[in-house]
């Protein structure tokens, strides 16, 4: 017994040694891991020049992940009726798969799940065909928008307790992670304002963070059957007045007590614009894989690179792999994108898109220099 107390003790220490002795070997890209760029997948007009940004733009700085916010920008067979009039073809998506293949970036696809099925005074496709999935048919949208308004109306959300929802986005589900050849799927999930709605007869009276946790389950389970990863925004989890974050980069629904509900393997996209907040700590702390995820701020970029580096650096073994890296957002059209980009004209300040993309990355190479 004794013996066996005294090799207990040694492998302890040993774990506590690897530990420590981990944090030295670490360069930059490898305590980056992800290096990604998100964007709204390109219209087939702007498909050529894409392809040409991916092969000279994102390649040459090392990015490794690509996520397409593609929604009902496919001509989904699965159901037809939920194509946009514009849709890619499936030979345009290959073309695509074919330029991340080339360049070792691994592509991931999202459409919104849950939140985001309606913007401004436009109901998104989803409800359009299938309107008995609203979460709150009650609210009419409004010929002109405006923020606030009465009904608290920012985007609408389909019910997730609806017994037939899952049949229709599962089915565009499999079939955008099959056409991309992807073994992730991003579900987007952020700003859900409308959840567990008094209107709803069946989601009426129900805890909002046990609806949002359930949500997440189903769709990560779903995906699990094929090996694929769950990866969503995470904002949502984050409680919005006791950090101070506010409503749209945290929950002011209660939802946020979702993140204890949630299983460990679901990939959190951490969005933060105004400030270079620390939130992917607490991520991390709560046994979550995170990404940064910033926007439009080339000053703020620099500190969250330097913050996501210092976090592997500084952290333990079990929490350092946990920090994956950071992942530019970008909130235009991809056609206007590469509009600024390649034109050279100097941005807005308030949408410093491009800019934030540059120092992002000059910064990341800048710290694989001084390693």
């Amino acid at each position: 017994m004794k013996q066996f107390f005294t090799l207990l003790l040694l492998a302890i220490c040993s774990v506590s040694l690897s530990q420590v002795s981990d944090k030295s070997d670490a360069s930059p890209y490898n305590v980056l891991p992800v290096r990604g760029f998100c964007i709204a997948a390109p219209q087939s007009k702007d498909l050529d020049r894409f392809i040409k940004f991916i092969n000279e733009e994102l390649a040459t700085r090392s990015v490794n992940t690509l996520i397409l916010r593609v929604d009902y920008n496919y001509q989904y067979e699965s159901h037809p009726a939920l194509r946009d009039s514009d849709a890619l073809s499936k030979s345009e998506v290959k073309k695509l798969v074919e330029a991340c293949r080339k360049n070792n970036i691994k592509i991931i696809p999202q459409v919104n799940l849950l939140g985001h099925q309606s913007w401004a005074g436009k109901i998104g496709n989803l409800l359009k065909v299938y309107p008995r999935f609203d979460e709150t048919p009650l609210v009419k949208m409004p010929e002109n928008y405006v923020w606030p308004n009465a009904d608290g109306l920012y985007c609408k959300s389909y019910c997730p307790l609806n017994p037939d929802v899952h049949a229709i986005v599962f089915d565009i589900v499999d079939e955008i992670c099959s056409v991309f050849e992807s073994d992730a799927f991003h579900a987007g999930m952020d700003e859900v304002f409308y959840i567990g709605e008094a209107q709803c007869p069946l989601c009426s009276g129900r805890d909002k963070a046990e609806l949002f946790a359930g949500e997440v389950r189903t769709i990560r389970d779903h995906l699990a059957l094929k090996d694929r990863k769950l990866w969503i925004w995470g904002d949502r989890l984050l409680d919005g007045k006791t950090t101070g974050f506010g409503e749209w980069e945290a929950s002011y629904n209660n939802t946020f007590r979702a993140i204890d509900m949630i299983p460990k393997d679901v990939v959190i996209c951490d969005w933060h614009y105004d400030r270079p907040y620390q939130s992917p700590v607490y991520f991390a702390m709560k046994g979550l894989n995170v990404i940064t995820c910033p926007w439009n701020n080339p000053e703020n970029v620099v500190i969250q690179v330097q913050d996501m580096v210092r976090f592997r650096k500084s952290s333990p073994r079990i929490m350092r792999d946990r920090y994956q890296g950071l992942m530019q957002t970008i909130w235009s059209g991809a056609g206007q994108f590469l509009d600024n980009y390649y034109s050279g004209k100097s941005e807005k300040p308030d949408n410093a898109q491009v800019g934030c993309f540059k120092t992002m990355f000059s910064e990341i190479n800048r710290m694989a220099d001084t390693k």
